[in-house]
């Protein structure tokens, strides 16, 4: 190791675990050589040295599926160049079922492997005894098989990927703390160590379960927790004669493997234990927790009833070590927006291994060229605000995230703990009126209504769940009726200053110098020509512009503008969210029920589609816009949150007649995809092009200004793109999507889906996805062969249309 601190670095890697040793070694990999890794004690001391070290790779999305791919390819290459042994074993693994939801969960997994290119099939229960045959299986109902998997030394994977780095240039300092670090004008000056400063342009917080501690350091959100986490050792088993696939229980909370001539037994227990950090010895390496054979002794039980052979087997050891997990059990990557050249790579939630070697790629792509080589929204820093890092919400919902690690993935499942951290204005009237909430960062949302209590189990399904009735209802009133849906979550970001008109024009594919009464929907595309995001603007006066964007989003589009401002460009941009609240009425008898309340011109010609401006709604001075995200008749009105409930009262108490219904998000879902319109993280990203999206009318070639992205889609344009989104309908009544399932045609994968919900209108399933094409071009598919989509391995014909199924024309919110 290195012995004498610099004075200067470019970058600093603050910690030596799995995170901190990949990040460095793929740095000093793509050139860089002025890197040094700081460790507080010595490397992979924290939790990288006892992790179980599993490798799978089917992960909840495409994009976390290539991390842990790109992990296995690093893993199984690494000795061969660097001469360090990594322990790589590809065992595979096996997933077993013993109730029918778990069976179309591993099902489900199965088919999201082709779509991802992992190799994994539906074997029977005699195959998967064969392939572990201390197993019980007079229990099963199912199994599948992943042969691709297989697993890893910890420390030895570390050992390889340092030395591969120091070949290159990396320093290592270990027993060397980090007590500071220094800014300057909104960036990362120095690191600071009781042996001395560096400075630097950036750092990397690969801390682990001290990641949060460093974060705060310079007061960026860092949302993660520590748990207690537990596996034991047997003693020698004679029965033990072969490398066994990884068996995942999940079911029994377990997962089990071959280790030292016995068995490894781990587990994902139904109530995690918290543990607070600060508890720990500052000397805290190479260290384990208490036993807690109280705590363990259900998981042993199912242990003994899956492996009968356990009852007369010995325990070597009880392990109980810390790791750290994140309030949606994903971990953090990226740039912080607080701070400039600080990164996040931490809050590994149990997979830093798995996921390690390719994290750690991405994270020094990220920090080289200034964005991700691929979308990887799903684990961006930005998708958590302040108020899901207190260590209150932390220290109640870190628990419930590890015990829901193995649980059943039914859409919509909700997390129980740490709730109603952020509320609408309306929020109570909603409640009153009998919302089922979900929660979307830290924002509670109705998800349906059920005024009467109607009983709804089961709530989570893969099929139709008990609240399906009450959506149905809420779904028809948008189409027939009038809907009233409260979007106050909506991202609110007021852009304002003297040369807020010409940043936005750079940043936005649309015109947004027409905004003077006009509603703008547009892209803010990356370089690549790729969505960064999409939101609608009104301009409120010279110098100032309101953004509206996704629930999600606000706290990105606000880092995406302000890093993408020159150093000569006067602009402020403020998050508004919360000052506003946001109704929107949408349907039919939308026009009737807000001329009951507003003496405004709510005609087309008085009133035009996709206009706005101020008007009264009952007691209030509101701003009303003339769209809906469900393709019906509607306005949004933008209510100061001190008047949104004399308005909301105004509205709600005038409607009976008209069929007035409050609808909550799961409507609203359907709705926009019968309607084929797109959402962010679904059918567009970071990934995705207006061009591929259908969305080209919201690009704006020939605007008097340039925009980023512009010279990548004209390049797409001239050349031709092979991939489209198209819309999907199955009639078949079995058919329950859920997005992320594989498309065929004519026997061949091309493609997946993106969103799907059963249609109320339409009367069958319906889906957004995208496929693709090399020889055969997009019409020839369309016109001839036969489309199938594969919900957990079943394949239901579909049909395919580049038009959406409902409204093709979109005549009905023009009316």
């Amino acid at each position: 190791m290195s012995t004498k601190l610099p004075k200067q670095s470019k970058i600093v890697i603050i910690g030596g675990g799995i995170m901190g040793c990949s990040t460095a070694y793929h740095l000093l990999k793509n050139g860089c050589r002025d890197v040094i890794l700081l460790e507080r004690t010595k490397l992979t001391s924290g939790t990288t040295w006892h992790s179980a070290a599993q490798v799978r790779q089917l992960r909840s999305t495409e994009s976390l599926s290539r991390l842990v791919q790109n992990s296995v390819a690093l893993y199984s290459s690494l000795e061969a160049e660097t001469g360090q042994a990594t322990g790589w074993k590809q065992t595979g693994s096996l997933s077993i079922a013993t109730n029918p939801d778990r069976l179309t969960h591993i099902r489900r997994q199965a088919s999201l492997s082709q779509a991802f290119g992992i190799g994994a099939e539906e074997i029977s229960v005699s195959n998967a005894a064969e392939k572990w045959p201390l197993m019980r299986s007079d229990d099963l109902i199912g199994a599948v098989y992943s042969p691709s998997d297989g697993r890893v030394s910890p420390s030895d994977i570390c050992a390889a990927l340092i030395k591969g780095a120091k070949s290159q240039g990396l320093k290592v300092f270990e027993d060397t703390p980090v007590t500071g670090i220094r800014t300057e004008n909104g960036r990362v000056a120095a690191v600071q160590t009781a042996q001395g400063e560096i400075s630097c342009e950036t750092v990397v917080n690969c801390a682990g379960i001290w990641g949060r501690s460093i974060a705060t350091m310079v007061g960026a959100v860092a949302p993660l927790h520590a748990c207690e986490h537990f596996y034991l050792l047997t003693e020698l088993m004679d029965s033990v004669t072969a490398p066994l696939p990884t068996l995942s229980d999940h079911d029994g909370h377990l997962y089990l493997r071959d280790e030292g001539g016995g068995l490894l037994i781990g587990c994902f227990e139904p109530q995690g234990k918290a543990l607070d950090i600060e508890t720990l010895p500052e000397d805290f390496a190479f260290d384990l927790l208490p036993e807690d054979w109280d705590h363990i002794e259900p998981i042993l039980a199912n242990a003994m009833h899956r492996i009968p052979e356990l009852e007369q087997t010995g325990v070597k050891m009880l392990l109980n070590g810390p790791e750290s997990f994140t309030p949606d059990d994903r971990f953090l990557l990226g740039e912080s927006p607080e701070l400039r050249g600080f990164f996040l790579g931490c809050g590994m939630c149990s997979v830093g291994i798995a996921t390690g070697g390719g994290a750690g790629r991405a994270l020094a792509e990220w920090i080289i060229d200034g964005e991700p080589s691929m979308d990887l929204w799903p684990v961006d820093i930005r998708r958590f605000v302040p108020a899901q890092n207190t260590l209150r919400t932390l220290r109640e919902r870190s628990p419930e995230t590890l015990a829901l690690h193995y649980a059943v993935s039914f859409p919509g499942r909700q997390h129980q703990t740490a709730r109603n951290l952020r509320l609408s204005p309306l929020h109570s009237r909603l409640e009153n009126a009998g919302a089922e909430f979900a929660e979307r960062m830290g924002w509670e949302r109705p998800r349906w209504f059920n005024p009467e209590n109607k009983p709804t189990a089961p709530e989570l399904s893969f099929e139709k769940p008990g609240w399906h009735s009450l959506h149905a209802e809420e779904h028809r009133a948008a189409r027939e009726a009038v809907v009233l849906f409260d979007q106050s979550t909506f991202g609110k970001l007021l852009v304002q200053g003297r040369d807020a008109e010409s940043v936005l024009q750079r940043l936005c594919a649309n015109d947004i110098s027409k905004a003077d009464r006009r509603v703008v929907y547009t892209a803010m595309l990356n370089k690549h020509g790729g969505y960064e995001s999409d939101l609608t603007l009104m301009r409120l006066d010279a110098d100032s512009f309101l953004l509206v964007t996704g629930t999600g989003q606000p706290v990105r589009d606000k880092d995406w503008i302000r890093r993408n401002l020159n150093p000569d460009e006067f602009v402020t941009v403020t998050d508004v969210t919360g000052s506003y609240a946001v109704i929107s009425i949408a349907g039919p008898n939308s026009r009737k029920l807000l001329s009951r309340v507003s003496l405004d011109d709510f005609s087309n010609y008085g009133f035009p589609y996709y206009t706005h401006r101020t008007i009264e709604v009952g007691p209030a001075m509101v701003r009303a816009a003339r769209l809906s995200y469900v393709g019906e008749l509607g306005w949004e009105l933008y209510i100061p949150s001190e008047s949104a409930l004399p308005v909301f009262d105004a509205l709600s108490t005038v409607g009976d007649d008209l069929g007035l219904k409050l609808a909550g998000v799961e409507a609203l879902s359907s709705l926009r995809i019968e309607k084929g319109y797109c959402a962010w993280g679904h059918e567009i990203g970071p990934d995705d092009t207006p061009l591929q999206a259908g969305l080209e009318f919201a690009v704006k070639f020939n605007k008097p200004e340039s925009f980023i992205g512009k010279e990548a889609l004209l390049k797409k344009k001239t050349e031709g793109d092979t991939r489209h989104l198209v819309m999907l309908t199955v009639a078949d009544s079995e058919a329950f999507p859920h997005g992320g399932e594989p498309i065929w045609w004519n026997n061949k994968l091309v493609g997946r889906t993106t969103s799907g919900t059963f249609g109320h209108t339409l009367g069958c399933a319906v889906m957004m996805g995208y496929i693709g094409w090399v020889e055969t071009k997009l019409d020839t598919m369309l016109n001839t062969g036969n489309f199938e989509v594969e919900i957990a391995l079943r394949h239901f014909p579909a049909q395919v249309s580049l038009d959406a199924p409902y409204d093709p024309k979109g005549l009905a919110s023009r009316k």
